[in-house]
């Protein structure tokens, strides 16, 4: 007889399988939808005209929005009205960046967010901060090239994390702390 599922395989490797870009970009899309919602509606409903007798509307042979749509044509109006497609865009660049950047490139700087024609990048050292530093123009217009003419107009380069020695048990008052560099 099979026994049921454990609850403690649930855990950490089942959160290890979900796609983090996936929940950056739902994330970016609920605040925008937010932020959306506090200005007012983007584009605010047509109101259709109604035949003087009664409340049924005027139908025609001609396709129109109350036909069944196709869920692409639906759900690109949506973000379209919504003003998503640039998210959407941005985000699935960042799920093909090893074929964008190439694979070596790729295993040393990972894009971190994408705010207003900014890119931010986190590269696994000092030596790969200065050379994408470097390659910064040409994966601008990389970047442009896929998503649309200014998307990108700046990619700000972050060096690794690193440990902060401000804080902590082992912290000298008035002294600088160790002198080690990272990478």
């Amino acid at each position: 007889m099979a026994e049921p599922p454990d609850s403690s395989e649930s855990g950490p490797e089942s959160e290890a399988e979900h796609d983090k870009q996936g929940l950056e970009l739902a994330k970016s899309l609920a605040n925008r939808l937010k932020q959306q919602a506090a200005k007012g509606p983007v584009n605010p409903v047509k109101r259709r005209k109604r035949l003087r007798g009664g409340n049924a509307q005027i139908s025609s042979a001609r396709p129109d929005d109350r036909d069944p749509q196709q869920l692409t044509n639906t759900l690109g109006r949506l973000m379209r009205d919504q003003g998503w497609e640039v998210d959407v865009a941005v985000h699935g660049v960042m799920a093909r960046w090893p074929s964008i950047v190439g694979p070596e490139m790729a295993e040393h700087c990972k894009p971190e967010s994408y705010d207003d024609t900014v890119l931010t990048v986190r590269t696994s050292s000092t030596a790969w901060k200065v050379q994408l530093e470097l390659l910064a123009p040409q994966l601008i217009f990389r970047l442009n090239a896929e998503l649309g003419e200014g998307t990108v107009s700046h990619v700000k380069v972050q060096g690794p994390n690193t440990y902060t020695w401000r804080k902590g048990p082992r912290t000298v008052r008035g002294g600088r702390g160790p002198r080690d560099t990272y990478g």
